[in-house]
């Protein structure tokens, strides 16, 4: 259990001016989208520019590349361009293949439930940073907006990130009942796709960190 309000993570982000007040709202990573047929991809000229955006803000938050299924040679050039903090792998690739460019990952699991999430946190992807739980079929796209039922959180001392459905005003009552390491929205705090609303914005920076742990 965490001592702390979980980190937070916005994802998706595609214009300049949402990567400003994310870092002014201090959250911890943001996340910039590569996968094919997401309405939230960017693509490398953007993500650079996006990146450069977010070094130049007083407070840095760590930048996130997701990736799903994407060919070694295509990470690569993510990598070489944008020069993530964290790669964070949305599709089938297993441990080999996110842990061979160097880089700390996270691996998402889709599932559209968490009866069977417990033995799959304590044995999937022994090496990356942490486990982010969606509510998706496997190898989905995610990003759907759709909750898990958090009353059926797995219990693990693994590093876990809460994902799907999370909203200004339901983000508090799952933190309570899940204590993730982390949480991470996107269409709870946009307008339109790809487009982060600023009050959204800081009204869930303000309940997770008003979370009593």
């Amino acid at each position: 259990m965490n001592a702390q309000p979980p980190a937070i993570k916005f994802c998706g982000l595609t214009r300049v001016a949402d990567v400003e007040i994310a870092c002014a709202l201090d959250v911890d990573y943001i996340g910039f989208v590569f996968a094919h047929g997401s309405p939230r991809r960017v693509d490398l000229a953007r993500a650079v520019e996006l990146a450069e955006a977010a070094r130049r803000q007083p407070r840095q938050a760590r930048i996130v590349a997701l990736v799903r299924d994407s060919s070694p040679g295509d990470v690569d050039a993510v990598v070489a361009a944008v020069r993530p903090d964290l790669l964070q792998f949305h599709g089938s690739e297993d441990e080999a293949s996110c842990s061979r460019f160097g880089i700390p990952y996270w691996k998402a699991l889709g599932v559209l439930g968490v009866d069977d999430a417990q033995a799959h946190v304590e044995t999937s992807h022994p090496s990356a940073e942490a486990l982010l739980l969606d509510a998706h079929a496997p190898g989905g796209a995610g990003g759907s907006g759709h909750a898990l039922d958090w009353s059926q959180w797995p219990r693990t001392p693994r590093r876990l990130v809460l994902a799907g459905g999370l909203r200004p005003d339901n983000v508090a009552n799952a933190i309570t009942l899940t204590r993730p390491f982390a949480v991470d929205v996107s269409s709870g705090i946009e307008s339109a796709p790809g487009v982060k609303d600023p009050q959204r914005m800081a009204a869930f920076v303000a309940a997770v960190r008003a979370c009593d742990h």
